[in-house]
């Protein structure tokens, strides 16, 4: 009896687990994580939802990953965008990487989305390239007080000139991919709970 109270129906949770490549056990946890933090029962969240994980409140760039869970400044986020976020940072598994249905998208949580995902933290713009004005804002937040204006400055425009491969004094999505060819992002952009 009491087991049949705390499963809740998740609406169309065969097709979230096929896009997301979580498990049930998995989605059920972050159903009851997005239930926890809809503390009003309005059924999505909002920014100040998401500003109640303790994690992202700690986080440098916790205000850029809480919006891009809200794209296309959207005010409210449902269960399956909440999960579509989150996939971005589900582990890479080993029958993640055998070969695809090529008809099939690319899982959220490849290499390849991953870095999207990242690329995006920086574009602040959304124009498809990271200025140096971007890097800098970015950098801003992730070091604060602890390194001069001046450093600040020259590591952003040691950074985009490093990969900037065109000389247009920005970084496409293309160069940032590359600029990060030999960096794990697989596993250091993975949270090992959501599996």
């Amino acid at each position: 009896m009491g087991s049949r109270s705390s499963h809740v129906a998740i609406p169309d949770a065969d097709s979230i687990r096929r896009e997301t490549g979580f498990s049930q056990a998995s989605l059920l946890r972050l159903h009851h994580r997005f239930r926890a933090l809809d503390r009003n029962k309005k059924g999505y969240l909002s920014r100040m939802d998401l500003q109640q994980i303790g994690a992202l409140a700690v986080n440098p760039l916790g205000d850029r990953i809480i919006e891009s869970f809200f794209p296309d400044g959207s005010q409210q986020v449902d269960f399956p965008g909440f999960v579509r976020v989150l996939a971005h940072f589900r582990p890479v598994e080993d029958e993640d990487t055998e070969t695809q249905d090529p008809k099939k998208p690319e899982p959220l949580n490849s290499r390849r989305n991953k870095l999207h995902y990242a690329f995006q933290l920086y574009d602040l713009d959304r124009d498809g390239k990271i200025s140096r004005h971007e890097m800098l804002q970015v950098l801003r937040l992730m070091v604060g007080v602890q390194v001069t204006e001046e450093q600040l400055e020259n590591i952003a425009d040691r950074t985009v000139q490093e990969a900037d491969e065109d000389g247009d004094g920005a970084v496409s999505f293309v160069e940032f991919t590359k600029s990060l060819e030999k960096m794990d992002v697989e596993q250091k952009m993975s949270i090992r709970i959501l599996k």
